[in-house]
């Protein structure tokens, strides 16, 4: 291991370009190892599970770890790498930027996937992007092989996410809402609390480098809504040269205004999967049915994103009283106040 801060990833991950822009932004030094199959290369610790980006870090013990998870990854950084930092220092607005990195790593993931895979056109061109952007150079006839068998794998994980017939135009109306709630949030300022950029949008860039920038249907139906949200993904890319300061946060007086359409929106679809989701793990239930959008939503229960909703609790639990009544008088109305109602008590 180097003194580099090193990860194997690939292109077509969501979350490698978040974590890659994000270091980018950081100033930290890297080493980004491209992978098309889920090796780990040799000489390096495996991962209980391998997962894109897989970070190898230094363990407590001194000695090299294979670390997964953009989230706590990211918090990991926030806590060695001083300067440049992806949370403001206000609670407050700290937390609100977590909910919504958390919204766009667990919902807008449905987006990218049911886009990708639901379609033939998107199919074939999916399939043939991820394999060839982790190894152009591979001969025609064996990268066939691999983008055939990618390309059924995926498409049977479709119900994993919650994409079929019946929630696919749910998953569909609520990206094009997001898209134009981004539009309005960006217009006047660079990032989303501000002009400084937060986790949150590390986390919406990473899902819009593959809906707006590769995959046909979503990349054209962002341009149709919002020019600007597509040229932002360019924008987010590369933000070393970006000077910034703490003024660059918005400010307390500005919270509940400027993040109340897209807070509302989590509301809308994000927080009733969330609680559903949750109730059905700890049911011990494989399959569960809620209501989304006025629509009925049905997929099996994840037990990641039970622990999603933990850790929203948690992050929330570990506020002062005060900062913790600020967050609910920003949340009331949203539907995201519906996550914490135990919390609050």
């Amino acid at each position: 291991m180097s003194e580099l801060l090193e990860f194997l990833g690939a292109p077509g991950s969501p979350y490698t370009r978040k974590m890659l822009s994000l270091l980018r932004y950081r100033r930290i030094p890297y080493k980004a190892m491209w992978s098309m199959g889920m090796q780990v290369p040799e000489g390096y610790p495996k991962p209980k599970y391998l997962l894109f980006p897989t970070f190898f870090l230094k363990g407590e013990d001194g000695e090299p770890e294979a670390v997964t998870d953009s989230t706590p990854l990211i918090q990991r950084i926030e806590k060695e790498y001083s300067g440049r930092n992806v949370f403001s220092s206000d609670p407050v607005l700290a937390f609100l930027t977590y909910l919504i990195e958390d919204y766009a790593d667990e919902w807008l993931s449905k987006a990218m996937f049911h886009y990708r895979w639901s379609q033939q056109p998107d199919i074939d061109h999916a399939a043939d992007f991820v394999i060839y952007s982790s190894a152009p150079s591979l001969p025609k006839e064996q990268a066939s092989q691999y983008i055939e068998g990618f390309k059924n794998r995926q498409i049977s994980r479709l119900y994993v996410v919650g994409s079929n017939e019946i929630t696919g135009p749910i998953i569909e109306r609520s990206y094009e809402r997001f898209v134009a709630i981004l539009d309005e949030l960006l217009e006047g300022s660079l990032f989303v609390a501000g002009h400084r950029p937060s986790a949150a949008d590390f986390a919406i860039y990473g899902q819009l480098t593959q809906l707006a920038g590769v995959d046909l249907t979503p990349t054209q139906r962002t341009k149709e809504i919002s020019p600007r949200v597509s040229a932002w993904v360019v924008h987010m890319d590369e933000l070393s040269g970006l000077d910034v300061s703490d003024s660059d946060w918005i400010s307390k007086e500005q919270y509940a205004d400027r993040l109340g359409p897209l807070l509302s929106e989590i509301g809308r679809v994000y927080v009733p999967f969330l609680l559903a989701n949750a109730d059905a793990v700890a049911a011990g239930e494989k399959q569960f049915e809620t209501q989304i959008d006025g629509s009925l939503w049905t997929q099996p229960s994840f037990p990641y994103q039970a622990k999603c909703l933990r850790w929203i609790r948690e992050e929330f639990g570990a506020l002062s009283d005060e900062d913790r009544g600020s967050v609910l008088k920003i949340l009331a109305g949203t539907g995201c106040d519906a996550l914490l109602e135990n919390e609050a008590r």
